[in-house]
């Protein structure tokens, strides 16, 4: 440090190449000296009074000495490089709490938007009509269908498509573009028409013929449900046989089962 020292100048000649040569100022920087016989040279001004005055606290001085303000800008700290500052606090603990959070939350996120089943049930006939002419069967059904959401989130059924087979044969199909919403953990039932038109011999004579005492026509319904959420689509496939009284001219409402959600 003697070396250092003889090649930078005098601690003198150094305090007159820094502080400006104010007699206000040069009050207060005759205090910059070396100590423990020019082992360690203190930067900082012990502390004389109250902070004012045109002087700030010294920062490396942890507030036991005073810089003037005019040299704020040009003398540098020396900090050891023991000092606490220098070393990182908790920084394994901020670390693992960073990962636990992230953990957290992608585990809630994908808890929570994982697609779950959507089912749909057939509950059964609602309701129906029927008509005659000299060769033909038509029926008016509605039907029920039980809707249910498994997911966290919404969804909305968007399109339905039926169709009503009689003996093999198409007699009816319906497609609706729909807005029904369902929300999360929740079911609904909704109601749809088809109307049919049946055209075999034998099945025309069982519905007209008097003497018989049960008149039933068997229907094979399959249909199409398309459900969306998240920007996705997805198709649902039901089937259900129905048998319907094809006797006479009448609206009879069949009671609804209940179902759990």
């Amino acid at each position: 440090m003697a070396e250092t020292f003889s090649q930078l100048g005098s601690p003198e000649d150094l305090n007159k190449s820094i502080l400006s040569q104010d007699p206000a100022i040069g009050s207060k920087a005759t205090s910059y000296s070396s100590t423990s016989s020019s082992k360690f040279f203190s930067s900082c001004v012990p502390c004389e009074g109250v902070a004012g005055g045109g002087f700030v606290t010294c920062p490396t001085c942890q507030g036991s000495g005073e810089i003037p303000q005019e040299l704020e800008k040009q003398l540098v700290a020396l900090i050891p490089y023991g000092d606490q500052r220098l070393k990182p606090r908790h920084t394994k603990l901020f670390v693992f709490l960073a990962v636990l959070i992230c953990l957290v939350t992608s585990t809630l996120i994908i808890f929570f938007l994982f697609p779950r089943s959507i089912t749909v049930q057939p509950v059964g006939l609602n309701s129906s009509s029927v008509a005659f002419d000299d060769v033909d069967i038509h029926l008016n059904t509605t039907n029920v269908l039980n809707i249910s959401n498994r997911n966290y989130y919404p969804i909305t059924v968007t399109q339905l498509a039926i169709e009503v087979l009689h003996l093999s044969l198409v007699v009816g199909q319906v497609s609706q573009s729909l807005f029904l919403p369902i929300g999360p953990l929740t079911s609904k039932q909704m109601f749809y028409t088809v109307t049919s038109s049946i055209l075999d011999e034998n099945t025309y004579k069982i519905c007209t013929w008097q003497k018989i005492k049960v008149h039933h026509v068997l229907l094979h319904i399959q249909g199409t449900l398309t459900c969306s959420y998240l920007s996705h689509s997805e198709q649902l496939v039901f089937r259900s046989y129905e048998y319907v009284d094809c006797q006479g001219n009448s609206s009879v409402p069949h009671l609804l089962a209940s179902h759990p959600p």
